[in-house]
């Protein structure tokens, strides 16, 4: 009865040397393995094709009918297993074939987009496909190979290379600041025009404190929502257009505070939605040896976005 589960590649390839030779012994020499052995490995290989592969006389090893037969496919797959070799040999070497990377809509049209032609170039092997979308991605069971992932880390089933810490500024327009006055107190927010993002939990809460070395309590403060929405471009919008104020994070604002096109409001004042800290990083499925591609995708976007990053420098170091 044939058992094709029971035969190795190692097998393969002593008869297909076996084959070429017509003898066990040269075989065994150029192995560095006994003759006894390398017909013990044919002896197995007939057994599990069902099969006699050779005619065996002192003079010589001649293959059967069904030798012949066999020798083309045993080659085919030696070859296709070398070529598999020599694939992933230079997939270690460099980046090759597809990554899939996914990321937050907004982070992504902002901090992951802009660099893709960069990526490309420095590795033109690699083929990229970028997901945006704001949904839970789970790496283990979603077709993603790098996610970009903002919040706390508290999953211990994946990989997660921390890129840096999320901020989050008050701020608003300087038109709205000449018009409405500028804030000494986060009581007198509630007489502000707010323009606040709604999640799928609801509206953002605002929360607050003193910034100082010894950390206070944060305090939620009340809002007079002008505008509430769940598109933070549409608020972010609305926030250069001078018509109220927006709580947001530094990666979303950063340029337009460099850039002055929006200030900081209360910059004494720490401000966050929530009081679990917010790291941004690349997480990656928990393997013991992670891809190239993987690495080498990651590598990329933590040099290109430095150490403070980027968007967290002040406008005056540009």
């Amino acid at each position: 009865m044939t058992d094709l589960n029971s035969i190795n590649i190692r097998a393969l390839q002593f008869f297909i040397a076996v084959f070429e030779s017509q003898s066990f012994s040269v075989v065994a020499r150029r192995q560095g393995v006994s003759a006894s052995m390398v017909s013990r490995v044919i002896h197995q290989l007939e057994d599990a094709l069902g099969q006699q592969l050779f005619y065996r006389n002192t003079r010589a090893v001649i293959a059967t009918e069904a030798g012949r037969l066999f020798v083309d496919y045993a080659r085919a797959m030696t070859e296709q297993l070398g070529a598999l070799q020599t694939e992933l040999q230079d997939r270690a070497q460099e980046p090759t074939g597809l990554v899939r990377i996914n990321a937050p809509v907004f982070f992504g049209q902002r901090h992951i987009a802009p660099w893709l032609a960069g990526l490309a170039t420095r590795h033109p092997k690699l083929q990229i496909d970028l997901t945006q979308t704001d949904d839970f991605i789970d790496p283990h069971r979603d077709a993603a190979d790098v996610i970009f992932r903002i919040g706390p880390l508290t999953d211990s089933s994946f990989h997660a290379r921390i890129i840096g810490k999320q901020h989050y500024h008050l701020a608003a327009a300087p038109s709205y600041i000449e018009k409405h006055g500028a804030l000494s107190t986060p009581e007198q927010l509630n007489q502000h025009q707010a323009l606040v993002y709604r999640g799928s939990s609801g509206p953002n809460r605002w929360l607050l404190r003193k910034a100082s070395k010894t950390a206070s309590p944060w305090t939620q403060v009340q809002l007079n929502p002008r505008l509430i929405s769940n598109n933070a471009e549409t608020l972010l919008i609305a926030a250069l257009n001078g018509m109220g104020l927006v709580l947001f994070p530094d990666w979303l604002i950063g340029d337009y505070l460099q850039k002055g096109q929006l200030v900081q409001v209360l910059p004494s004042y720490e401000a966050v939605i929530n009081t679990e800290p917010h790291h941004i990083a690349a997480i990656y499925p928990n393997v013991r040896h992670p891809p190239l591609n993987v690495r080498a995708v990651i590598d990329y976007f933590i040099e290109v976005y430095g150490a403070p990053l980027y968007w967290q420098m002040p406008a005056n170091s540009q």
